[in-house]
């Protein structure tokens, strides 16, 4: 959850004003200094945006230009004018150098919509002869109109569309294809590693500046430059923002057809090594990628689950089968699958899910870490299949994903099994066999946290007499169990029942 920002302004209408103050009459001085009196009343009473700080110090350099009268204060104007220039373009550009390589403040201001020219003039004011005092003036009214169309605007009006051009993304796809294609050299000839390390090295760094693009272009997806975060460097929950917008982004390319699925059904599956099962050329390709980005994005593999089981849980079969998915029947239920579905590639998909359930804590040092990033990944792909669909109308993929990964953990199995149980009774017969029920999967859920909670979930789901009396339940501190005499009664769940 974003945490509410302070702002210097009571209401829009305030910096309405000042906005009007600056912009309606280029050479009304006297407007300008009002303005830079309230901007100067504004930082005193807290940190002002990046846009409004460097809009306040080119209004006080340009009221300074407007008010010299003698050649003394050529020098000082030139160097008051330089020093606003680069401060502007250094606050932008700085703070979205994001990823783990740097990238050249070109493509960043590039990305901004900042216009080129003030970026090599932020570089020749810095290292080479001071511009001129003409083209220095000619940048700061450049930059007070890119202000306005890229700040003041959006600002005022959060609902217009922004007057700024579109700055679209770089394909990521011909990056993943070069990549792809390199690997795919390497495997098939152990020697050509050499030969092709400084390619895949560039490959893997450009992909990594990808992400760094996509991160700036998720501020661009809301309407212009994010200045609120780019001044306040001690909120990182924008931060964590972009990074998913960016890590979901890349989930998205990765999960096409041609990149972690091959396009040739053939090599979508490893035949004879069991259940979702992934071929050994799929790994030796994607692998190292797939490593390198978790070593600089952790988060990587929830994403690419999430996204994994994303589209599992929208592959639904209405005529599923209800039996055990097993690889001996693989290819003999693709063919009777609908047109409009690809099982290979569903099955595929669920491969890589398993694949990174198992490997994703490779690289990670800490155990506890470790564990929590497994726990969180198994959470996602349970709560997105729906156990309650499981040998259901879930598509086999998603079967034979919640079976794999439910065979190695005996708690999880017993608890899916309970959850995806169906009550014979109707839910309009409200009786007592229908609380009996309820209580006893409650039981036998609560006993999943105390030790030998397997043989009590197993007995506890096959004798629906087998219930823990209601004077030993260990509920959870803060819960309480109500009885008919704090004026409960049985109703169906969804029913507003009325005091008596």
């Amino acid at each position: 959850m974003q945490l509410p920002r302070r702002v210097p302004w009571e209401s829009l209408a305030e910096l309405e004003q000042v906005c009007s103050w600056i912009y309606s009459d280029e050479n009304d001085l006297e407007a300008k200094q009002h303005a830079v009196n309230r901007l100067a009343a504004w930082r005193a009473a807290v940190p002002l945006p990046h846009a409004l700080e460097s809009a306040h110090t080119i209004l006080s350099v340009l009221l300074q230009d407007g008010a010299a009268a003698s050649s003394s204060t050529y020098l000082s104007l030139r160097m008051s004018y330089a020093s606003a220039i680069i401060r502007l373009v250094n606050g932008l550009v700085d703070p979205l150098q994001l990823g783990a390589y740097a990238r050249s403040i070109h493509s960043i201001a590039q990305q901004l919509g900042l216009p080129a020219w003030l970026v090599d003039l932020r570089h020749a004011a810095t290292h080479e002869d001071l511009p001129s005092l003409e083209v220095l003036r000619d940048a700061a009214r450049e930059v007070m109109t890119w202000l306005l169309h890229n700040y003041f605007l959006p600002t005022l009006n959060p609902s217009a569309p922004s007057s700024a051009p579109s700055r679209p993304l770089r394909p990521l796809a011909p990056l993943l294809k070069q990549y792809k294609t390199l690997l795919k050299a390497t495997t098939r000839d152990a020697t050509l590693h050499v030969q092709y390390r400084a390619e895949i090295t560039r490959a893997l760094r450009d992909i990594e500046r990808w992400i760094s693009e996509a991160k700036i272009a998720s501020s661009a997806t809301t309407g212009g430059v994010a200045w609120d975060d780019v001044s306040d460097e001690n909120d990182d929950s924008e931060e964590d923002a972009r990074e998913k917008w960016a890590l979901d982004r890349l989930s998205e390319v990765l999960l096409e057809k041609g990149m972690l699925v091959p396009l040739s059904k053939k090599k979508r599956m490893s035949p004879g090594q069991g259940t979702l099962a992934l071929p050994r050329s799929s790994v030796a390709i994607w692998s190292p990628l797939l490593a390198h980005l978790q070593a600089l994005h952790p988060a990587l593999p929830l994403h690419l689950v999430s996204a994994i089981t994303a589209h599992l849980s929208r592959a639904v079969s209405p005529e599923a089968s209800s039996t055990d998915f097993t690889a001996d029947s693989v290819s003999l239920n693709m063919a009777v699958d609908e047109p409009k579905t690809d099982p290979s590639y569903d099955i595929c998909l669920a491969s890589w899910a398993k694949w990174l359930l198992d490997n994703c804590t490779s690289g990670v040092a800490d155990a506890d870490e470790a564990a929590e990033l497994r726990e969180n990944m198994v959470v996602r792909i349970v709560s997105a299949l729906r156990p309650d669909r499981v040998d259901g109308g879930a598509s086999r993929a998603a079967n034979a994903l919640l079976q794999v990964i439910s065979a190695e953990r005996p708690k999880l199995a017993a608890a899916l099994s309970i959850l995806s149980q169906n009550p014979s009774q109707s839910s309009k017969d409200v009786d007592g066999n229908v609380v009996a029920v309820m209580d006893t999967r409650l039981n036998a859920l609560l006993a999943l946290q105390h030790a030998g909670a397997a043989d009590t979930l197993d007995t506890a789901s096959t004798t629906s007499d087998a219930r823990v009396p209601a004077e030993n339940l260990q509920l959870p501190p803060g819960w309480r169990k109500l009885s008919e005499r704090d004026g409960w009664r049985p109703a169906p769940i969804g029913v507003y029942v009325t005091c008596p």
